[in-house]
């Protein structure tokens, strides 16, 4: 058992309000960061010897993850900023998902993340080692922490880029997970920052999207973006215009308030924009901005980033349209160079797509490979003379870079199959409908389709132009797995979340649904065989 000892680090700060929820108890009895040298010990003793508040909340400040339809067997999520990372990463993250066995896969995430599966106790203290060797850490990617940090996942090489995103959110995460960075916020909490005209960033808590004021490059700051099984909100605008280099002091600040003032009784409304909502837009934004002061104080400015004053700012920026879906061969911004987007089917890699990954980027590029939030793998740095050899590579047979406009943008949580919140097999189940699909129509463009198994929306349904979200529903007198349908969401000038359309269609009867949809909404053809 683990016998907590007080943390002022992880105490809810002085002046929250009694009581505090379960959570919120265990979390201030002990910060799970300080695991970390225990790790060894907890895997000798076993899985079955934690309790409850170790096994199931503070294991997630290392990134570690019990998954209770898996027992024994533990996911480990990473922080990969930007969603950059290397062969010789990719092929670490390999190495420790081959020794899972037939147990063993990885997903990439929509956090341009990735997450392995079907490691044991024991081996989380040789794990963690063997990225830090590597430069890679999972630390605080999951619970009430501030997660991955996104970005244009073409940043650098993107010939469309306003900013190369990469240095802004890799300083961003140093800032936050350093010795003074939030160790016990009241919810998780979503950074994004945009560098190109398609960075659509509005479901994030704090999002930095890139606007000119008066002829400067720089940011707005938009709050407040979350989707939940209570309220899904797209982020507004704060009314704040910020230079690069503030970033990272800035977002420090934002989590500094919301550890403070953020609701610790109800988690069902602990999400940032219920603090907006009860402190209104103009208040909220004064006192971030005094917390935000009171750390220039604390840290010194030129250390801080923080300006004599904030720049008001209307809220408008160069973000104009839906993202790209990067796939093919595409010119980078430099003469010569190109990148190779590949579809990664629901984002499901095994060790054997890991490797093979990490062998092409590092034979036919420079060794590095980005995650995009479509959960699809890029090969940058391809130099002309080598595109056509990896174009012959046999992975590109599964990995393709030319996928159909159904499989192109299709997302996935995880489902019933590592989610005990799932009510349906979300990956399989979505491929299987896609395939289906393919045989009957044929689309003139792409059509997103954004696949959740329960209403938490780790699948982000309300992003999709189809969006499904697993449900029950009544066939033939008996309960039966089943689909509910939204329609109509938006990623580009003029944003919107998807609308619900069909409160629950069975899985067996979900392609015939679907097909029908994307002949009357999308201009889908019908195939003659679809009828044979």
């Amino acid at each position: 058992m683990i016998s907590p000892s007080p943390s002022s680090a992880a105490r809810p700060p002085v002046g929250a309000h009694p009581p505090l929820s379960k959570i919120e108890q265990a979390k201030a009895e002990l910060c799970g960061l300080e695991l970390a040298p225990r790790l060894e010990a907890l895997g000798r003793d076993g899985w079955e010897a934690l309790d409850e508040a170790t096994l199931t909340i503070r294991l997630k400040w290392l990134g570690i993850f019990f998954r209770p339809v898996t027992p024994g067997r533990f996911m480990v999520r990473l922080r990969l900023p930007n969603g950059v990372i290397s062969a010789e990463q990719l092929e670490v993250l390999a190495e420790a998902v081959d020794r899972c066995g037939e147990h063993g896969s990885a997903d990439i995430t929509t956090r341009q993340n990735i997450q392995l599966r079907g490691l044991l106790l024991e081996d989380m203290a040789p794990l963690m080692a063997a990225l830090e060797r590597v430069g890679l850490t999972s630390r605080q990617s999951g619970h009430d922490n501030p997660r991955n940090i996104t970005g244009n996942p073409l940043a650098g090489i993107d010939p469309e880029e306003f900013v190369d995103t990469r240095p802004l959110v890799e300083a961003i995460q140093a800032r936050l997970l350093a010795a003074d960075g939030p160790r016990n916020l009241p919810r998780k909490f979503n950074v994004a920052v945009g560098g190109a005209p398609d960075s659509f960033l509005l479901h994030n808590d704090l999002a930095f999207l890139p606007a000119l004021r008066e002829g400067e490059l720089g940011f707005t700051v938009m709050v407040g973006g979350f989707f939940s099984a209570q309220r899904n909100e797209l982020a507004i605008p704060l009314g704040l215009w910020l230079q690069a280099g503030q970033l990272p002091a800035f977002t420090l600040a934002v989590l500094r308030h919301y550890a403070r003032h953020g609701n610790r009784q109800q988690r069902t409304k602990s999400r940032l924009m219920y603090l907006i909502d009860q402190l209104g837009l103009e208040a909220y934004r004064l006192a971030v901005l005094d917390t935000w002061a009171d750390l220039a104080a604390e840290v010194g400015v030129d250390q801080g980033g923080v300006p004599a004053e904030a720049c008001p700012h209307d809220g408008s920026h160069l973000v104009s349209r839906a993202p790209r879906d990067g796939l093919g061969v595409q010119p980078q911004k430099q003469d010569g160079l190109h990148w190779l987007g590949l579809h990664v089917p629901m984002g499901r890699l095994d060790v054997a797509a890991m490797l093979e990954l990490a062998r092409l980027a590092r034979i036919h590029g420079s060794g590095e490979l980005r995650l995009t939030e479509a959960q699809n793998a890029l090969i940058v740095n391809v130099p002309a003379d080598r595109v056509e050899a990896l174009l012959a590579e046999p992975l590109l047979k599964r990995f393709r870079p030319d996928p159909s406009p159904l499989q192109a943008e299709a997302v996935s949580c995880t489902g019933s199959a590592y989610c005990s919140f799932a009510l349906i097999s979300t990956k399989g189940t979505a491929q299987a409908v896609l395939e289906e699909l393919e045989r009957r129509v044929e689309l003139p463009h792409a059509v997103r389709m954004h696949w959740t198994g329960c209403p938490n929306a780790c699948g982000q349904p309300y992003m999709g132009q189809i969006g499904l979200m697993g449900a029950k529903a009544r066939k033939d007198g008996a309960m039966v797995e089943a689909a509910k349908i939204f329609l109509g969401g938006s990623m580009d000038a003029d944003p919107k979340l998807a609308e619900l359309h069909h409160k629950g269609v069975p899985l067996s009867d979900l392609p015939d649904v679907l097909e029908a949809l994307l002949v009357e909404r999308f201009g889908a053809r019908r195939l003659s065989v679809a009828s044979a």
